[in-house]
Parts: structure tokens; C-alpha cells; sequence
């Protein structure tokens, strides 16, 4: 596997060289007049990142000054690098470690040389679409961009957060990694996402007067069956199929039985009979039964529709868990890294309990991912929103501790959050975003969801405290909004995460909720808590503005193939 790794990293570099080579023009004389307009290009560049130093450090050597591209460049290449050398680190670190190491260190060291390899196809993505696009398309298209490169970020934070620091060795180990490149990853990727924030005015400054396109206002309408009119005849004839009869009106490209009734007994055999190159839409039907497995599905495997015959009856069930030894990612369930998939009619279960800690139900990092009438179940950390852009409509989602967590662009829209009854020295927070980059466009959002105890919980529900959530890393992220919080949610509504980091820093607010738990007067009075806040302010999370990262594109354009209904602006007056 390192041979491969660093193969593909080698053959990015030299992308990424083209990609330079094609905006970079280079000069063979170096007079003042060219150092000045340098500095002052550069200056324009850093003028707005966090780390303006490490910004002028890194750009400084771009010869051709008057193309933003270049410089957007250069900070990719810098990133790339960077990555490589984590890469070759981590192969160097398990050579080293060999059998010596336990077995959850061996595991997190896995884990990061995956996570930085979707990293490099994450660069890769970005430094192809730089070098081939004007700015007027790069400005067009910021949404893909900035989501491209948040996804770095959270790749880079979950190989970091993989490491259990009371786990001998394991602190030295992550060490040596940061040191060796994975630190800077998480740098090199702010800046060019602060760039990326500032690009309008950036471009102003190089003379580039660039049209901005304004959001669409078109408002989503929906037919008698409450699917959305703008899909194609065949689209809505595809998912009117499926949600009348479980399917039974469609031809599944394969189906999973546990009786023999299919072409698989298990969802891992249906996923592996994707056939490489596919194009379309692969079907896989699973039929009732409760599966006692666990199911990746790779990121070649794309565009994958499943479904089964209902969450009471289809059931992708596990117990793995950090108590027993596996690290969080690994715990999962069920893991998509898939773009474009979609799950229906099934639910995703970990059995752990909440004694067992970090359990994942199921982990999703596919961008552009839908799940549609499914159910989550677990205790702490239940659902995992891992990166890129990602959404729920009509799901059942429950937990305990940090139960919907990760650093993506999640949109939970019209669902179940239902907050069960944890040990009796814990606490209950709904969310726990992990957003990390100032200008990511990542964060959770709940709109038009019930919030409420499960049973176990309601006599107690007053004496266990629960919160709306707690912010895991320095930029959170959370919105709640159009939706039903019942009465057992502290008054204060959120809670630290450790004593007071990152409450200057995070972005938490609410709009038009109701409900008991909805009152804010005695909520958290924190510099990042907002509050109530207006409709304007509301509807940038919105579906047609945050799933696609920004205000100038529409999530109606990767939404419409994925087959289920949503609602593209508010679903109150």
C-alpha cells in the first residue's frame, strides 16, 4: 500500500506542476519594479488570512504577480507537499512501530494514511479545476472549491483526533506526524480558504472586475405526492416507484436476501459487485432482514441507491467501539465515501451502549450524499457527518453524547432528533461540530425537526442535563431553526466544551423554533452565540444556499438527481 501512496502522491506533485506551470509566468530578471509589484500582490493575497506570516511565506516566490490564480496555486502545491511528506511519515512510522504498537495506535496509523489520501483527491480536485478554469469560473464555482478544500482540513483533524493520547505511544506518534508536515496542512488549507473568502475583493485589487452571480430566488414547488415538481418525469417516476411499493415497481441492478432469494446474502457482497467503470445510477435492493455486518463503500463506487423495506425491517447493526479498541472512524457501522449516495428505507445501528463510548453508527464523507427515510441508532457519537456536503430528510436520528458530530456541510432537514438516556454521570449534547477553519463553509443545521427524549429518558429528563450541543473545535458551527424543542433542554440551551475555549470563536443560533425548550430568554450569553437571529441572516442555511457552500450557486443542481424531495427555503411563513 506505501508503494501506491507514494506513487499517486508523486504523480499529484507533477499536476500540480503543470497547473503552476500553465499560470505561472516565470521571469528571468528580478528587478525592483517586479519585487515591489510582488509584495504588493502578495499583500493583497494575505490581506485577510488568520496567519498572515505563514501567508507572505508561502506565496512570496510567485514570479508571475499579476495572475490570483498563480498565488491560489502555490498555496495548493504547498498543501500538496505537505500531505506527501505526512504521507510518507505515517508509512515510515508503521514500519517502525511493526507488531510493537497496540493494536489502536496500528489502527489510527491506518486511518491517516486513508485520510490523507482522500486529502491528495481532494488537492487533486482543486488543482485540476484551477488549472483548467478562468478566474470568472473559479469565482462561479467557489462553493466546489471551498468545499473541496474543507474537506482537507477535516481529513487532516480526523487523522490528528484519531490518536488517544492516555494510549502509550500514541502522543509521540501524532507528534511526529504534525511536525512532519500534517500541522501545516491544516495551515496551508486556512489560508487558501481565506483567500477564497476574500476572493471578490482580491480580484478588485489585480484590475479583474468579476460578475458575481446573484443566488436564485426560485422557490421550490411540489406535486401531489409532495416530490418535487422540477425533477424529470423519470426521476419522479423512479422515486414515486420506490416509496409506494419499497421498490417493487423498479429493477434493482442487484438485491441482497438473507434467505438466498437475492443474487447476496450481505450488503458488502452487493457493494463489491459494483462494476468498475459504471455509469448511471447502481441499485441496490437489501430486503428485510437484520444484517450483522460492516459496510464500507469505496469512493469508486459512486452514485449508489440503496434501499430497504423499512427501518423496522431492513437493519445494518454493530457493536464495535473506542472502550474496545477500535478508534472512532473504525467503530462505524456502516462507512460511505462515496459521492452521490443515497440510503432509503433502512436503518444504521450500533449496539454498543453508552458505557462503550465512541460508537458510530455510521460515518458519511460522500460528497453530495442524501439519506432519506433512514434511521440512526447509537449512544455517543451516533452519526458521524465526516465531510463534504451532505443531507437528511425525514430520518430518525438518536444518541447521547456528541450523537451528530464531524466537520461537513449537514443539512438535517424535517427529521427525529431523539435523545435517549445516557450513564448517570453524563451529560446529553445533540451536536458537536467540528469546524475549524474560520471560513470553511461547513456547519450543522436542523430545520424543521422535532427534538425530544425518548422514552427511557423522560422521567429523568429534568434531572439529566441535555443541550442543543457543545463546540468541538474552534469555529462550530450549528444552527437550529423552524423546529419543535421540547422542554427537557436546559434553559441555557448549550454547553461548553472546556471551561471557555472557543465560545469567542463559534457560531450558534436559533430561528423561529417553538416549543417549550425553545425559549431563549436564559440562554448562554457567549460572544458566539447568537441568538435569535433574522430571516436574513437565516437563510444563508438554507438548503439553497449552505448546501452548496455559498450564496452564488444552487443546490438544486445536486440535489435534483439525487431522487428525494427537500425544501430549498423555509418550510414556515
Amino acid at each position: 500500500m506505501s508503494g501506491k501512496i507514494i506513487v499517486s502522491a508523486v504523480s499529484l506533485i507533477l499536476v500540480v506542476g503543470v497547473v503552476i506551470g500553465a499560470v505561472v509566468v516565470v521571469h528571468n530578471k528580478n528587478t525592483d519594479p517586479q519585487v515591489t509589484e510582488r509584495q504588493h500582490a502578495v499583500k493583497a493575497m494575505c490581506q485577510n488570512t488568520e496567519d498572515q506570516k505563514l501567508c507572505h511565506d508561502t506565496l512570496g516566490s510567485v514570479r508571475n504577480s499579476s495572475d490570483p490564480k498563480a498565488f491560489i496555486a502555490a498555496a495548493l502545491e504547498a498543501t500538496t507537499n505537505n500531505v506527501i511528506k505526512a504521507l510518507n511519515m505515517s508509512d515510515k512510522l508503521s514500519v517502525e512501530q511493526g507488531n510493537s504498537s497496540q493494536g489502536i495506535v496500528k489502527m489510527a496509523l491506518d486511518d491517516c494514511k486513508d485520510l490523507l489520501q482522500f486529502a491528495m483527491d481532494s488537492l487533486q480536485a482543486s488543482t485540476d479545476f484551477l488549472g483548467s478554469n478562468s478566474v470568472q469560473s473559479l469565482s462561479d464555482r467557489s462553493p466546489d472549491f471551498k468545499n473541496w478544500l474543507a474537506s482537507v482540513v477535516s481529513y487532516q483533524q480526523a487523522c490528528m483526533d484519531g490518536y488517544d493520547e492516555n494510549v502509550d505511544g500514541a502522543q509521540q506518534i501524532k507528534s511526529q506526524l504534525q511536525e512532519n508536515g500534517l500541522d501545516n496542512v491544516g495551515k496551508l488549507t486556512g489560508i487558501a480558504l481565506d483567500i477564497m473568502a476574500d476572493l471578490e475583493s482580491i480580484l478588485n485589487q489585480f484590475g479583474l472586475k468579476v460578475q458575481v452571480n446573484p443566488a436564485s430566488r426560485r422557490l421550490l414547488e411540489v406535486d401531489s405526492e409532495g416530490y418535487p415538481t422540477w425533477f424529470s418525469a423519470a426521476d419522479r417516476k423512479l422515486l414515486a416507484n420506490v416509496a409506494r411499493g419499497r421498490g417493487h415497481h423498479i429493477k434493482p441492478n442487484v438485491v441482497v436476501a438473507q434467505d438466498g432469494s437475492g443474487q447476496f446474502k450481505t450488503i458488502m457482497a452487493a457493494v463489491n459487485s459494483y462494476p468498475k467503470g459504471f455509469k448511471g445510477r447502481y441499485i441496490i435492493q437489501v430486503k428485510a432482514g437484520t444484517y450483522r455486518e460492516y459496510v464500507v463503500i469505496p469512493k469508486t463506487a459512486v452514485n449508489i441507491l440503496m434501499y430497504g423495506e423499512g427501518t423496522d425491517k431492513t437493519i445494518v447493526t454493530g457493536n464495535r467501539n473506542n472502550v474496545d479498541g477500535y478508534t472512532t472512524s473504525n467503530s462505524a457501522t456502516f462507512v460511505n465515501t462515496a459521492n452521490g449516495f443515497i440510503g432509503k428505507y433502512m436503518t444504521f445501528m450500533n449496539t454498543a451502549g453508552p458505557e462503550k463510548h465512541q460508537a458510530v453508527a455510521f460515518r458519511n464523507q460522500g460528497d453530495m450524499s442524501a439519506m432519506f427515510d433512514c434511521s440512526f441508532v447509537g449512544f455517543q457519537d451516533t452519526l458521524y457527518a465526516q465531510s463534504n456536503r451532505q443531507f437528511y430528510r425525514n430520518c430518525d436520528i438518536s444518541g447521547t453524547v456528541d450523537f451528530i458530530f464531524g466537520m461537513s456541510t449537514t443539512l438535517i432537514q424535517s427529521s427525529r432528533i431523539i435523545v435517549r438516556k445516557p450513564m448517570d454521570n453524563q451529560f446529553n449534547t445533540v451536536t458537536a461540530d467540528g469546524t475549524s477553519e474560520k471560513n470553511a463553509p461547513t456547519g450543522t443545521v436542523i430545520q424543521n425537526c422535532d427534538i425530544a427524549p425518548e422514552s427511557a429518558l423522560f422521567p429523568v429528563r429534568f434531572k439529566i442535563r441535555s443541550y442543543l450541543g457543545r463546540p468541538w473545535k474552534q469555529y462550530a458551527r450549528t444552527v437550529v431553526m423552524e423546529s419543535r424543542i421540547a422542554d427537557f433542554i436546559q434553559a441555557d440551551g448549550w454547553t461548553p466544551w472546556s471551561g471557555s475555549i472557543y465560545l469567542n470563536t463559534l457560531y450558534y443560533a436559533e430561528y423561529n423554533n417553538e416549543g417549550p425548550g425553545a425559549n431563549v430568554a436564559k440562554r448562554v450569553k457567549w460572544p458566539g452565540y447568537k441568538g435569535l437571529i433574522s430571516k436574513a441572516e437565516a437563510t444563508q442555511f438554507t438548503a439553497g444556499q449552505f448546501l452548496r457552500g455559498g450564496p452564488t450557486s444552487r443546490a438544486e443542481d445536486w440535489m435534483k438527481p439525487l431522487h428525494v424531495p427537500f425544501d430549498i427555503g423555509f418550510t414556515k411563513p
